[in-house]
């Protein structure tokens, strides 16, 4: 068990304290018992139950947690649909931005695309005067006239 989810389970458990006997009675003694057997013992957290829950601090694996155990305990049929469209949609948005951050594709364009704009950042640092044939031809004959 990773020491985040251990902070978790002691995050949902303090909450868990706060929901009447009829809505903890909902939660099964197995969870309940899971989430204490794997609670961090040393993490203290504490909520305060004058401020809303939303302005509180609440890590994300607890977070998620909760909306788990709301969906299968306590949301309505209703409710079930709305909050599964809404994680599906937020997954499929995920994999979205994943498949176009990790595309190898995108990838290797991009990294060309830098490394020849790299290379030309390079190439303009030394400033080279192209001149024309002719300002040559007159550049040559405005020097010999000004050694004599």
């Amino acid at each position: 068990m990773t020491n985040t989810y251990a902070k978790a389970y002691t995050e949902v458990l303090e909450i868990l304290g706060y929901f009447s006997e009829e809505e903890y009675s909902k939660i099964p003694k197995e969870k309940i018992d899971f989430y204490k057997n794997n609670m961090d013992k040393d993490y203290i957290y504490k909520i305060n139950p004058e401020i809303d829950l939303s302005k509180q601090y609440i890590s994300k694996e607890a977070n998620a947690i909760l909306i788990s155990l709301f969906r299968d305990y306590f949301a309505t049929e209703n409710q079930r649909k709305v909050l599964n469209n809404l994680l599906n949609q937020n997954q499929k948005k995920l994999e979205e931005i994943k498949r176009e951050k990790y595309n190898s594709d995108n990838h290797f364009k991009y990294n060309k695309n830098n490394v020849i704009n790299e290379v030309k950042k390079e190439k303009s640092l030394i400033e080279i005067k192209k001149e024309k044939w002719f300002e040559k031809i007159f550049l040559f004959f405005k020097g010999l006239f000004r050694k004599k």
